[in-house]
């Protein structure tokens, strides 16, 4: 039988149905997510959700019933997980992997909801859909209590800005609807989430499956609850963007606008404020200053736009301003820095390389971050501050990090849009980070670079010549030092100026305090790197011999230079070869087991993909490799 909400429904529709579509249109927004430990019936209650709210036609629901009866796990009755659930290896395990968005509505709201997977090893799926969440609901099977994913996700939740939350206590139906079950997991869990920071939630007993508290309440099982049904509970939460409207007007950047000559507007969401024609604007980070001359619309231009709303802006003045740039205003601009504290949730199989270059995208803005040894790891049930090296899956840690420039920010605390942010792996383009950003380290904000008079470009108009970066690239034993040391006497001979960095002997000095674990061999690399620069910017020809094993930091050397002055140059032998030379008996001690992180034995070495020079030492000998070399890279000036 219809309800009388739906029959009014049903009746706009017949009699007005454009009345009825501008209502739909207007009806507010709830973005939630279900999390919570493994099979706390998660994908349950969204698929009752679903099924109540009559968001299922007709054939969906036929499917429904034929798919219960070969996947479904509650005998002959629905087993509205199905309709969430749908990946293969989801159905063949009865457990949800992906994230899975859904969309519902009700008279009084329209809802986008993501049933996130509960197993431990998707902790990152649970992020992904937690990021723009507005309110969370965490599941608990009345018959376990509070777990530790419960608290995982919790600490998540409370890490990630989400303000409402929800205890759904479910599966009541298992433990007799009993009052005292519910009220002492609703005890325990407040004991655990005023501990973790989340001051408010509210609490409901349901059954996902039986439909107990789900659309009405009390159902007749919990006589003795006095609180909301969920679905009331979902469309009465206060969502609208009233904090992020009084905060000071932020847009970021997307895209430059610019359909002909006399317009150049820039695009984007409005992260926070508001904004009207003729409001003083700053640009961050360059500082430059203007005025709003139009806010343009799809539907035409406005006098005045909030929060939430896409706009294109056009200034009053012609200034430099482009994607990852941030309108501000003019009186309260956000901060900029190239050096952060921030909380991160490591979501990669591999673990956090410290010293390696990300890339880290915050909002619009891409830039290459590299990142310290964490402070410290955090135990997510006992808050325990845990001493880490580095952070491996659903980790989650507290480090500082660097950016090769400035990026605008806000604290993640204050703004989600500019201070949340995620690490992209260079090679791979996995995502294997989640971060927030806490502070500016106050040591960036009084070291500033010094204007020089002589330029990079005068020392090298002096030397008469190119600089360069030679980088030798290949395994121990693959001649690296001796081609380079006999290239370096060719240069010499043609009066180039020249400086050769060798591996070893830099470890005398400058990195003699480094080992050869993986994130030492990264920050050796790092540290060769920032000489190499230096000795360029001088106007020399730099030779670097360096077995440096990975990609990512010869990578990240090239990215440090000028376009064209990073050359690497491959000295291909293969392991066979290399290891028969053995000069300096290090193969012979990582074969004994005398030697650790060797590369090629224990250690791996990533051959470069692309490199502007490969030279085989099987087939030339090394002056002539020399000779071969110094044909490349010629003319130097």
């Amino acid at each position: 039988m219809d309800t009388p909400s739906s029959f009014q429904t049903d009746t706009l529709i017949a009699e007005d149905i454009g009345a009825y579509l501008h209502r739909h249109q207007h009806k507010s927004l709830l973005r939630f997510i279900t999390c919570g430990s493994v099979d706390d019936g998660k994908s349950t209650l969204i698929g009752r959700l679903l099924y109540d709210s009559k968001m299922i036609f007709e054939d969906q629901l036929a499917a429904l019933e034929n798919d219960s009866k070969r996947h479904g796990t509650q005998g002959e009755e629905i087993d509205f997980a199905l309709l969430v659930d749908g990946l293969a290896a989801e159905r063949e395990q009865g457990i949800t992997i992906d994230v899975a968005y859904r969309f519902f509505t009700t008279e009084k709201r329209k809802f986008i909801v993501a049933d996130t997977p509960g197993h431990e090893q998707y902790t990152r799926n649970m992020v992904t859909g937690a990021s723009t969440a507005d309110l969370a609901v965490i599941l608990v099977d009345a018959r376990k209590g509070v777990l530790q994913q419960t608290r995982r996700h919790s600490w998540l939740v409370h890490l990630l800005g989400i303000r409402h939350v929800v205890l759904a206590v479910n599966k009541m139906d298992l433990v007799g609807y009993d009052r005292t079950i519910f009220e002492r997991i609703v005890e325990d869990y407040r004991a655990f989430a005023q501990d973790v920071g989340i001051d408010d939630f509210t609490a409901i007993p349901i059954s996902g499956f039986k439909g107990d508290n789900i659309t009405a309440a009390p159902s007749a099982n919990t006589a003795w609850y006095q609180g909301p049904a969920l679905i009331e509970h979902l469309e009465s939460v206060d969502v609208d963007n009233a904090a992020e409207q009084a905060q000071p007007f932020r847009m970021p950047v997307q895209w430059v606008n610019r359909p002909n000559l006399d317009f150049r507007g820039f695009a984007g969401l409005i992260a926070s404020g508001t904004v009207r024609v003729g409001d003083p604007v700053r640009i961050v980070p360059s500082g430059k200053t203007s005025t709003v001359k139009t806010i343009t619309t799809f539907d035409g231009d406005l006098e005045e736009a909030v929060a939430g709303q896409a706009v294109t802006i056009s200034l009053a003045d012609e200034v430099d301003c482009s994607r990852g740039d941030v309108i501000a205003a003019a009186s309260d601009p956000p901060q900029a820095s190239d050096q952060f504290r921030a909380t991160l949730v490591w979501m990669d199989e591999e673990t956090l390389k410290p010293g390696r270059g990300y890339w880290l995208k915050l909002g619009t803005q891409l830039v290459t971050a590299t990142v310290q040894p964490p402070e410290y790891e955090i135990d997510v049930n006992s808050r325990e501050h845990l001493a880490a090296k580095t952070l491996g899956l659903n980790s989650i840690g507290v480090a500082e990090f660097a950016t090769d420039r400035p990026i605008t920010f806000e604290p993640y605390s204050t703004s989600r849009q500019l201070g949340g942010f995620i690490l992209i792996d260079k090679y791979s383009n996995a995502t294997v980070a989640a971060g927030t950003i806490e502070f500016s380290l106050r040591r960036a904000d009084n070291i500033h670079w010094q204007p020089t008079a002589i330029t990079r470009e005068d020392h090298a108009g002096m030397k008469n010549q190119i600089p360069r970066v030679l980088w030798f690239t290949g395994l121990s034993g693959s001649g690296k030092s001796t081609i380079a040391n006999a290239v370096e006497q060719q240069l010499h001979m043609m009066n180039r100026h020249t400086f050769l960095l060798d591996g070893d002997n830099v470890r005398h000095g400058l990195n003699r305090d480094l080992g050869f674990t993986e994130a030492d061999r990264i920050e050796n690399i790092r540290r060769v790197g920032e000489v190499a620069k230096l000795m360029a910017d001088a106007g020399l020809i730099v030779l670097t011999a360096f077995i440096s094993p990975f990609r990512a930091e010869r990578q990240m050397v090239r990215e440090m230079l000028a376009q064209g002055e990073f050359i690497e140059i491959f000295v291909d032998t293969p392991l066979e070869v290399a290891e028969a030379r053995d000069v300096k008996g290090l193969y012979r001690k990582a074969r004994e087991g005398k030697l650790k992180n060797f590369t090629g034995i224990d250690s791996p070495y990533e051959p470069p993909e692309n490199p502007e020079i490969r030279v085989n030492t099987v087939d030339m000998t090394p002056e002539e490799a020399a000779r071969y070399i110094i044909q490349q890279i010629l003319p130097l000036k």
